[in-house]
């Protein structure tokens, strides 16, 4: 059994609770692509089989979020995780949109300290619980848009996020905050979005059984998002590099009509990558 399952992840269980959820059905190794924390629901592609090798293809994925963000209070979780404190005035709405495009593009961000950061070989997370102060360094990261989408309550609002693989949604709550002389944490969290798996096509855990789990099986080839090459050189299938009138790229190899597995073409020459049958 190989492929993908586009998982709706309920709130309140683990990225890692689905994943064992899974290979205890398909009886097949899996692991996810992009942790959610349990606060977190939505999209979350898991890979069956060999489909697990391709992981590093999907790092740089684009990913879509709706989160709601609680102005004039923090926590130190910055989620509803932890105690609110108040700590500042609720903005305007209009002068939340008005600060929106400063954290949009390529911006600077520091992690939260509860976050799986590694910190002398520890996960941040485990020192912060240990009320050890974290400092951790800022990372560049993505954000292609941050769109005010609607309001929930007095002090809560709604936004939708597409931003790139590594942006803490937590982070830029507080961060948002900052901007607008205040504090904010996340009190919702639903990823809609990754890659190229959506939420309109995303199956609830409580659905899969192992009678029905192979039928929600994507194949790998489909969610890649590379040429094809048929290939019958029986070189490329016995490891040897040879020249090709090709762009140079990455590239899903197929023989006799199946998908094989990734080649890579650079400077005109083809070399195998990843096998996969």
């Amino acid at each position: 059994m190989t492929g993908f399952i586009n998982v709706d992840k309920p709130e309140g269980i683990s990225s890692a609770f689905v994943v064992n959820r899974i290979k205890r059905l398909a009886h097949a190794p899996c692991g996810h692509l992009g942790t959610l924390d349990p606060l977190a629901e939505g999209v979350l592609p898991v890979g069956v089989g060999n489909a697990t090798r391709l992981f590093s293809y999907f790092l740089d994925k684009t990913k879509v979020y709706r989160a709601r963000f609680r102005f004039g209070w923090t926590t130190p979780t910055l989620d509803r995780e932890s105690e609110p404190e108040a700590c500042g005035p609720v903005p305007e709405e209009a002068d939340i949109a008005a600060a929106l495009p400063r954290l949009t593009g390529e911006i600077a961000q520091v992690p939260p300290a509860y976050s799986a950061v590694c910190v002398d070989g520890k996960r941040s997370y485990e020192l912060a619980r240990k009320g050890r102060k974290i400092e951790l360094s800022a990372r560049t990261v993505r954000v292609e848009a941050f769109r005010l989408t609607g309001k929930c309550a007095e002090d809560e609002f709604e936004f939708e996020i597409v931003c790139g693989a590594g942006t803490y949604i937590r982070a830029l709550a507080r961060d948002l905050g900052a901007a607008l002389g205040t504090g904010a944490y996340m009190t919702y969290l639903r990823r809609t979005e990754s890659g190229a798996f959506r939420e309109d096509t995303a199956v609830p855990l409580e659905k899969l059984t192992e009678e029905n789990v192979a039928s929600y099986l994507i194949p790998t080839d489909s969610v890649l998002p590379f040429p094809r090459l048929d290939m019958e050189d029986e070189r490329y299938y016995r490891g040897v590099r040879f020249p090709v009138k090709l762009q140079d790229g990455v590239y899903k190899i197929y023989h006799g009509g199946e998908f094989y597995g990734i080649g890579a073409v650079e400077e005109g020459v083809l070399r195998p990558e990843k096998k996969l049958c």
